[in-house]
């Protein structure tokens, strides 16, 4: 018999290597045909419900790493609270109208113009249920549990329906209305844009500086002034009806030295402005106050019988141009607010491509917009009124979509009024809780500060607006025609609205005084796509009876605060008074190794699919739950590379951790804590400690934490500690032994709280892990959350475990000196004498265990502090002097001792060994041990 045959070397069939790539796709189909998702929420019937609404992606292209970190972000939050006491369904959804799809149809060549309004809306319905199931089997590829064969889709009947009853709610409380506004228009896509379809990008644009001369000065400024104005758009100048400035500013009536001219700009821009047109030396003719200025009447530049009138306002500023501001009511927010107060007529002279139309004169008609910039230009100088042009660099608004330039432009469109419930919308964000807690602050003043909500588009691709007009074009969208539209809707789908003419959209026998002869038109604008996902509450947590409205947690990136969670809350309290999420958790934005945004032009994007091919899904998973996601996080390859390494941590603990359990049978062979070691006390107390508080995090979704504490929890409680010495029990003392027992008691309570807690993160590997633990349920993911327990008497034992870890500490500092003095090689060559106080001594003999065996050396003698001699090294905790262990080797303890045969019939074993052998293996005694 050889020496190994008589150790307890751990086996397992649980491999090495993960293999992810391809054992992943097997889990994930035996979890699909055994419907564990199903079987998990069967389990959690009768529990109290925790429901994560999805915000829905757009259905448009494959998944990229914004979204693996949105989704797996959801999954381990959804499995944690299955697993945790929480009825935990989750229903994913999809974003699946909308322009881009219209414009993915026209790039693959389908002529919009050769076909009917429904025949096109059918192709762009095929095309969104083909992006819908793409990015479903890629979302399913990253581990995400869910009702993927019954999700959510906007445009799905039901839902369509449900939306346009919550248009038909609002309009019913007169928060929709027709008006004609300045609004974020797109001429790439021809048609008006909210807010949360804007992005800003720093641009260079032409400025002008001019003057506009006085006409009627109203007895406070002469004829021969020329009011100075500045603009960074000279395109809208033929829009130009009026002059802003401020009631409160002082104003500068100014006149250079060798001019006829006198001009009016704000006093206190009055020099920068001189320097700036080179005026060398100026005369300050007088000062006067805004609103004495009010309605002064200038002269257009452009045209002759356009007079502008002189407006007080409060957007004026001082930072920048002259304090008089260029104001065409038809072109900007500001402007149009004043000119409505001033009575002034809204002219926008531009079409929906952006071009400027005949209003404008025949030097403009017809004239793209960035053109006509220098048009005005050109004008402004042959007449005389240039003062100044130049580049101006600022932050302008884009087209999310098309990446275009927009306008700003007023065109008739319909509205949902914010400012009529402004204040119960900000009275709901108070009732609900933010993760990160500034969320709050930025969603009250996202609501604070926007305007009403433009809902209006003019795409073919959407919900319609259920709206009807009658002969005198009044319009009608009372409860009764809006609750006919929303059942045909609910029956045939919106296709219904553009295949059927208004009189067979309209209740029968519907009547209005406003159409005497019984004819009425439809509307032809649709919803904006805000509205569809914004609607959600509705279509999805108040139609399915296993949600519930409002929903515990919306959980997206941070552009939603003027995106979903904007539109969301805004519907939810127009139509129940309340926020449709009692909890808002937000995400920053995955960027490159460098902090850029990964884009297709810097070729420097990475998708999930390329590391799940190399790696695994489960890489990735756990680096989600590695960062820091509540701002803008990082991610390269070389990151994932480094997450793999914790992985095989991980994977390597549990290996171990299977097989020097795999002959311990929980049932039989468990030891009662009462009866533990003392050092495996303190393990399982340590192994409860690192349970809370990795169940404390995931109750507050802060993932780092979990990270954090599993991989200290790994390497420095773990490896560098009790496994190590582990070893040294459960190979060498006998299989049945009480110490071997004792110690494997808490490698599989540690193994099986580590399969646990880790399973909403690393599902994949804690189902495997599963398959060699000796659990009652069938998979990791159908048990529960281990509990957290109260030992007898814990906080002394970690008291007391605690102190001596500094006389560990101490110890290893003077191994690793004797180590670098050649004294010894391995730990076992050494034998250590400890000097210690009366109070130390006390203290190590209370924790009542092996003191050589958990430093892992082969001899200690603990001995008085005053008999240390002069050449021991002085510690924070204890005087250690390290010396070469004397004796032999133990071929199986692989320990130096002095009592190496005293056995005579196993002469090359220590009597420890000696006595195991004896006892366990008598063969070996009568044949002997070969090495």
């Amino acid at each position: 018999m050889r020496v190994k045959d008589t150790l307890n070397l751990g086996k397992t069939k649980f491999p090495m290597r993960g293999n992810l790539p391809v054992r992943e796709l097997e889990r994930q189909k035996a979890w699909e045909e055994n419907k564990v998702y199903q079987q998990r929420q069967k389990l959690n019937e009768g529990k109290p419900s925790f429901v994560l609404h999805d915000g829905p992606p757009y259905a448009n292209g494959n998944i990229h790493m914004g979204h693996a970190l949105n989704k797996i972000s959801k999954d381990i939050i959804v499995r944690s609270k299955s697993m945790m006491g929480f009825r935990a369904p989750y229903v994913p959804g999809w974003d699946t109208h909308g322009l881009p799809i219209e414009q993915q149809l026209k790039k693959a060549g389908v002529d919009r113009k050769a076909m009917s309004v429904a025949e096109f809306r059918e192709k762009c319905r095929e095309y969104a249920l083909e992006q819908v199931d793409k990015q479903r089997t890629d979302f399913k590829r990253l581990g995400v549990a869910g009702e993927w064969d019954n999700p959510y889709v906007t445009l799905d009947p039901k839902f369509e329906a449900a939306q346009i009853r919550v248009f038909g709610k609002m309009a019913e409380k007169g928060l929709i209305y027709k008006g004609k506004k300045p609004v974020f228009w797109s001429w790439s896509s021809e048609s008006a844009l909210a807010e949360a379809e804007v992005e800003y990008h720093d641009v260079t644009s032409p400025s002008a500086f001019y003057g506009e001369q006085v006409v009627d000065g109203k007895g406070v400024l002469d004829t021969d002034t020329y009011m100075v104005v500045w603009t960074t758009t000279p395109w809208t100048i033929p829009g130009s009806e009026g002059i802003t400035i401020d009631p409160n500013f002082n104003y500068s009536v100014v006149k250079p030295a060798g001019s006829d001219k006198k001009y009016l700009l704000a006093t206190e821009l009055v020099k920068q402005n001189a320097e700036l047109f080179g005026w060398e030396s100026y005369e300050e003719v007088k000062v006067v106050k805004g609103k004495e200025l009010d309605k002064v009447l200038a002269q257009h530049p452009f045209y002759p019988d356009r007079k502008l009138v002189t407006m007080l306002g409060d957007f004026v500023t001082l930072d920048a141009g002259t304090g008089l501001v260029h104001t065409a009511p038809g072109f900007g927010e500001d402007d149009f607010n004043v000119g409505m107060k001033y009575g002034l007529d809204i002219f926008v002279p531009v079409d929906d491509k952006g071009y400027l139309t005949e209003e404008a004169g025949p030097d403009f008609a017809g004239v793209f917009y960035e053109d006509a910039n220098e048009i005005s230009l050109a004008k402004l100088k042959e007449a005389g009124l240039l003062l100044k042009a130049m580049d101006y660099e600022h932050s302008y608004p884009f087209d999310w979509r098309t990446k275009k330039p927009i306008i700003f432009r007023a065109t008739p469109q319909w509205f949902a009024s914010v400012d009529k419930i402004r204040d119960e919308i900000l009275a709901a964000i108070d009732e609900v809780k933010f993760f990160p807690d500034w969320g709050q602050k930025r969603l009250h003043n996202m609501i604070r500060d926007r305007g009403d909500w433009v809902i209006s588009r003019q795409r073919v691709w959407g919900v319609p607006l259920p709206i009807f007009y009658a002969e005198d074009g009044e319009a009608i969208m009372t409860k009764e025609t809006i609750e006919h539209v929303a059942k045909l809707v609910e029956e045939f789908g919106s296709n219904v609205w553009f295949e059927r003419e208004a009189k067979d959209l309209l209740p029968e026998g519907f009547t209005s005084e406003h159409s005497p002869n019984g004819v009425f038109v439809k509307e032809t604008d649709i919803m904006d796509v805000w509205f569809d996902s914004g609607s959600s509450h509705q279509g999805v947590l108040a139609l399915r009876d296993y949600l519930k409205y409002p929903s515990d947690m919306y959980l997206e990136g941070s552009d939603q605060y003027r995106g979903w969670f904007n539109s969301s809350l805004i519907t939810s309290v127009a139509v129940s008074g309340k926020a449709p999420y009692k909890q808002v958790l937000s995400q920053g934005f995955t960027l490159d190794g460098k902090g850029r945004k990964m884009s297709k032009s810097l070729g420097n994007t990475i998708v999930p699919s390329e590391v799940i091919d190399k790696m695994g899904a489960e890489i990735i998973r756990l680096w989600v739950l590695s960062v820091d996601s509540s701002a803008d996080v990082r991610v390269s390859m070389g990151s994932f590379q480094q997450i793999s390494e914790s992985y095989r941590k991980f994977r390597n603990t549990m290996r171990f951790l299977l097989a020097n359990t795999s002959d311990f049978d929980p049932k039989k062979d468990t030891v009662a804590y009462k009866d533990l070691e003392s050092l495996d006390k303190y393990m399982l107390v340590l192994a409860n400690k690192f349970t809370k508080e990795v169940l404390d995090a995931y109750a507050n979704y802060d993932f780092m934490t979990i990270y954090k504490k599993l991989i200290n929890f790994l390497t420095t409680e773990l490896s560098a500690f009790y496994l190590d010495i582990a070893k040294d029990v459960v190979y060498i003392e006998a299989a049945a032994s009480q110490k071997r027992r004792s110690m494997q008691t808490v490698l599989y309570e540690v193994a099986v709280r580590l399969a646990k807690l880790m399973t909403p993160v690393m599902p994949h590997t804690t189902e495997e892990v599963w398959e060699y633990l000796k659990e009652p349920e069938a998979y990791a993911q159908l048990s529960e959350m281990p509990a957290v327990e109260y030992y007898d008497g814990q906080d002394q034992l970690v008291e007391n475990w605690t102190r001596f870890m500094k006389v560990r500490s101490d110890v290893l500092k003077a191994l690793e000196e004797a180590r670098n003095a050649k004294l010894i090689g391995k730990s076992f060559e050494a034998h250590v004498n400890l000097y210690v106080s009366e109070g130390v001594k006390a203290e190590l003999d209370s924790l009542n265990t092996n003191l050589r065996q958990v430093l892992i050396v082969s001899a200690l003698d603990v001995l008085p502090l005053e008999e240390a001699p002069a050449d021991a090294l002085k510690l924070d905790a204890v005087t250690v002097k390290v010396e070469h262990a004397s004796g032999e080797v133990c071929p199986r303890c692989r320990m130096i001792k002095e009592d190496v045969g005293a056995d005579q019939d196993l002469p090359k074993l220590c009597a420890h060994c000696a006595q195991i052998v004896r006892a366990n293996y008598p063969e070996a005694v009568s044949a002997g041990l070969e090495d």
